[in-house]
């Protein structure tokens, strides 16, 4: 199976603006598709953004590799020309089940028949949108970790219909953009990384939303006692309050009630987590 090398990325908020960079940065030619020219001048800003990170962090960058990722993408409003002559799509919309399948039902009529789509979903399974994209052989989960230039994994988990070649053809376009890809055996819900980690932030939520500790002292007690980097509610700003909302709201009367303690003191304040400057903590 032929390499893709046209890649279209549908959705530029914090992880879709990664995916799409990074693929760019890796020499491929990016489509990355949003609702509105208004929501796309954000993502402009957020690929400016990146451009500088990695010329940082990323070895290499500093040469003008990571201004030359930015003449490789393409911004586009429209549906149809997104995907018009995409090898690969990779959907990084927001996790809501009617969305998404609402978004394959629209690829499934607009993409040409050899594309290869690709969800990023982070608890959805892929069986879950199968039905929906037209070409059920030709579609599988591709889940990124926030930072992708730093915590580089791409868990690739396919459907029982998944065709084999397809599944390889996207472990091998994950290894040509710099990631680490990890092949998981069978559907899981939470695929492997969110398994661990999302039993963890649900801990914490739990623990803030009961009135036992406020969010810094439960996030200084695991950074103190584990030694690691960061704590629960540093992590949910990264990943952002408003995917956090999505996925408590589904869940069970805990996690329920996370999710209206995050609307009510963070979300409806306008408070999403880094991407806004400010989430549990201020990052202006």
């Amino acid at each position: 199976m032929a390499e893709p090398t046209k890649i279209t990325v549908l959705g530029t908020g914090v992880l879709g603006s990664q995916i799409a960079y990074q693929t760019a940065f890796h020499g491929f030619d990016v489509v990355a598709y949003d609702i509105s020219t208004e929501v796309l001048e954000q993502a402009q800003a957020r690929f400016a953004g990146l451009a500088a990170t990695y010329t940082k962090e990323v070895a290499g960058a500093a040469d003008g590799k990571a201004d030359a990722a930015l003449a490789r993408i393409r911004l586009s409003a429209d549906l149809a020309d997104a995907v018009t002559d995409a090898d690969l799509v990779i959907e990084a919309i927001p996790e809501n089940l009617a969305l998404k399948r609402d978004m394959y039902t629209k690829l499934a009529a607009l993409a040409p028949e050899h594309t290869i789509f690709a969800t990023n979903s982070s608890t959805l399974l892929p069986s879950d949108l199968s039905g929906f994209t037209g070409r059920p052989d030709r579609f599988l989960a591709l889940h990124f970790a926030n930072h992708v230039w730093v915590q580089n994994t791409a868990e690739i988990m396919g459907t029982p219909v998944t065709d084999p070649a397809v599944f390889q053809t996207v472990v091998d376009f994950a290894s040509a953009i710099g990631m680490v890809p990890i092949e998981i055996r069978k559907e899981k819900a939470g695929y492997l990384l969110n398994s661990l980690l999302v039993p963890f932030l649900d801990a914490a939520g739990e623990l803030v939303v009961g009135g036992y500790a406020d969010p810094e002292t439960i996030d200084k007690t695991w950074r103190i006692g584990t030694g690691a980097p960061l704590g629960p509610f540093q992590i949910y700003d990264i990943v952002g309050l408003t995917t956090a909302y999505n996925i408590s709201s589904h869940g069970g009367e805990k996690q329920q009630a996370f999710a209206a303690y995050l609307k009510e003191n963070y979300i409806d304040q306008g408070k999403l987590g880094t991407s806004t400057g400010e989430g549990f903590y201020s990052y202006k």
